[in-house]
């Protein structure tokens, strides 16, 4: 079983308190629990970086020393998180000039294998805290054009038919709301997230990644009105389209 604790402990745990914001952006040096495994926090990436389609199934991963740069871990704790991970059918390694690691083929499979819905559903609670928590702090005090990129991307999705691109527009909209209403800080806490739900829980359907998107559009014309209940009332919205 995936162990959804990671990073910043249970993920059905409250945000304490104490996560208050500071100069603007949230300090997440003060959320709980802080500390994932190097192996945890490598498979979420790249299972987020497989969602985001910045890699895709049969494509060469960068090297283990840029990994570990762009992690903030030591490059023998990427190598030894990538070996776990061709050990469980989600890498494949190749040696030879052309080798390298890369993504397996049947990722999609394997990754069906490791669904746990408890702990999706733990992951899916604790992202709805989350938001909530930042859009009940910012309503009011979003500068103007800080949503634009946003709402770009839902106007995107309503046109968009291939559903990878659907999944990939709705993962980077949560990603960028995180960081309009948080600070960069928050978008790396929401990455992390949501790299996990991407292993635990199966995709959404294209329809139901539509409905979502009505909940998206709510949420940005809520958040320009300065209209804290209902900007909240759209992200639990949000949650109920994909129970449906």
């Amino acid at each position: 079983m995936v162990n959804a604790a990671g990073k910043f402990g249970p993920y059905n745990q409250p945000v304490p308190a104490r996560s208050v914001p500071v100069g603007g952006a949230w300090d997440t040096r003060v959320l709980a629990g802080r500390g994932p495994t190097g192996a945890e926090l490598v498979k979420s990436r790249i299972a987020l970086r497989v969602r985001l389609r910045s890699v895709a199934p049969g494509d060469r991963l960068p090297d283990a020393g840029v990994l570990a740069e762009e992690l903030g871990i030591s490059e023998i704790t990427v190598r030894r998180a990538l070996e776990a991970m061709c050990q469980d059918g989600l890498l494949d390694r190749r040696r030879g000039r052309a080798g390298g690691t890369f993504v397996a083929a049947d990722w999609d499979a394997v990754v069906a294998v490791l669904h746990d819905a408890d702990e999706a559903a733990a992951l899916d609670s604790f992202h709805l805290l989350l938001e909530c928590g930042l859009v009940a702090h910012s309503t009011g005090e979003v500068p103007d054009g800080r949503l634009d990129g946003l709402r770009a991307l839902v106007e995107e999705l309503d046109l968009v038919e291939d559903p990878a691109r659907l999944l990939e527009l709705e993962t980077r909209f949560h990603l960028d709301l995180a960081e309009a209403l948080g600070g960069a800080g928050i978008r790396e806490f929401a990455a992390d997230l949501l790299g996990r739900q991407c292993l635990l829980g199966p995709a959404p359907d294209p329809a139901v990644v539509r409905a979502r998107n009505r909940c998206h559009a709510d949420l940005l014309d809520e958040l320009t009105r300065g209209a804290m209940d209902p900007a909240v009332h759209a992200v639990k919205a949000h949650r109920r389209a994909g129970l449906n």
